[in-house]
């Protein structure tokens, strides 16, 4: 599951604009603007969501989930993973 905050996170260590999130994801840019909105999960039909995480791990991020300590978040793999 992906969060709207890991998303808008995600991007911005991409240094990627919402439409080059939805070009990568095959997406329209209005399902990303959907997806990125709330605080918690992201919202949308199945096939998208999976999409827009695909898209973002392709491109080097990394989802981290929520445990007992900290909220989900992202970092970037090194260049070598």
């Amino acid at each position: 599951m992906i969060y709207s905050a890991q998303i808008r996170a995600a991007r911005g260590l991409l240094d990627w604009s919402r439409e080059e999130l939805a070009a990568a994801a095959g997406l329209g840019l209005s399902t990303v603007q959907r997806m990125e909105k709330g605080d918690g999960p992201a919202r949308g039909h199945a096939g998208n969501v999976w999409s827009l995480q695909a898209a973002l791990e392709a491109a080097g991020v990394v989802l981290l989930p929520a445990d007992e300590t900290a909220g989900p978040g992202v970092r970037l793999k090194l260049p070598s993973e």
